[in-house]
């Protein structure tokens, strides 16, 4: 199986996006440059790919043994958590309010806001995982909707899902999770959830193609009107080839899914080790994580000329969440579990997936040594 790696980069940065399964985008668009045609249109062939978009539809149902009238495909993660939480409005109209994680991606609070539900959060520590308790309490004294991500997109930590469902369930409230860092990477059960969103660049299917499921979707619930596609839910001409590679790159990262994390686990463990004796604190250690995941406190303050050094050397990793990133503000999910603003811009993100190789991780602790020592001498 190959991946397109551009300029030779040692690319650990799978937690932003995942490189793409170049095989399966090449023959999706040829598939595509043969049989363009409009999937909303009248024709044989416009029907055909109205019937390719079904059969995706129909698989992530079967996956997932939800009901597959109440999927929507859009374009993005964004735009997938924007229709979770326009149906969860659509549902609860006069809901003032919901409880939510403190580590979902930005999109989920803008969401929220835009659609008028001002959010408590649910507290939480250094361990990244919300307090249950915390949760029990809220829930017992008001139920409201519960929103709490599976997986963090920074630390990799999971959250206590089941134990959160049955909070939900005790107290006749609904749970639903954005499942973008989680889904091809773990196994987990679908069935607790009654909403979530997931996205097909997050495990190498390409840009352009995401999903949202909700359990009782309104007939006139829709994020964007002016045509009929997505059983009126989102207008919009649906992009055939993103979502039939959706499909495609899921089942190979599902049928892989065991063999594939215990060879990330494996990479995870040599690279804590190894960061560890160098001086690094590993955020979030003792919790169950992502096996790809590493979140990184260095044991210096020159983190973005670390970062450029790395990349001078082929080596791509992240400060965290590509929406903050660039912009390089203080994760809130770190402040938020109780570290200092400083200590939260120290940070850097590791994150592995299919197509790493032990190559990958020799040069990455290589590099990673190196910098540190230079920019610890440095100081």
């Amino acid at each position: 199986m190959k991946s397109h790696s551009p300029n030779n980069l040692c690319y650990l940065d799978y937690n932003a996006t995942h490189p793409p399964f170049e095989t399966v985008l090449k023959k999706g668009l040829d598939e595509y440059l043969s049989n363009y045609y409009n999937p909303s249109g009248i024709t044989r062939f416009s029907l055909q790919n109205q019937a390719k978009i079904e059969r995706a539809r129909k698989y992530f149902a079967n996956l997932t043994n939800k009901n597959e009238t109440n999927f929507v495909f859009s374009s993005t993660g964004t735009e997938a958590n924007y229709l979770l939480i326009k149906a969860l409005r659509s549902q609860h109209p006069t809901i003032d309010s919901v409880y939510v994680s403190p580590f979902e991606h930005s999109s989920m609070y803008a969401a929220l806001n835009e659609f008028g539900f001002r959010y408590d959060f649910i507290f939480t520590d250094k361990s990244g995982i919300i307090n249950i308790q915390d949760l029990d309490a809220k829930l017992k004294n008001f139920s409201k909707p519960v929103i709490c991500l599976y997986a963090g997109n920074e630390t990799g930590v999971i959250q206590p899902m089941e134990e959160i469902s049955n909070l939900t369930k005790k107290y006749a409230s609904i749970l639903i999770s954005d499942l973008m860092q989680c889904f091809g990477k773990i196994s987990f059960p679908f069935e607790i959830l009654d909403g979530f969103s997931f996205s097909g660049h997050k495990i190498g299917g390409g840009m352009g193609a995401a999903l949202t499921y909700f359990p009782k979707m309104n007939a006139s619930m829709q994020l964007f009107s002016g045509g009929n596609q997505e059983n009126g839910h989102r207008a919009g001409t649906e992009n055939i080839f993103a979502i039939d590679c959706f499909q495609k790159v899921s089942e190979i990262q599902i049928e892989n899914l065991s063999e594939k994390n215990k060879r990330l686990l494996t990479f995870r463990n040599q690279i804590e080790f190894k960061l560890k004796n160098l001086g690094c604190e590993i955020i979030c250690e003792n919790s169950e994580r992502l096996p790809n995941t590493s979140f990184v406190r260095l044991p210096i303050q020159s983190v973005d000329f670390f970062l450029l050094g790395m990349e001078e050397n082929g080596i791509l990793i992240s400060t965290g969440s590509s929406c903050k990133s660039r912009a390089r503000e203080a994760s809130g999910s770190l402040l938020r579990m109780g570290y200092s603003e400083e200590e939260a811009l120290q940070c850097v993100r590791i994150s592995t997936g299919f197509f790493t190789t032990e190559d990958h991780i020799y040069k990455l602790l290589e590099t990673f040594e190196n910098l540190l020592v230079k920019f610890s001498v440095s100081k």
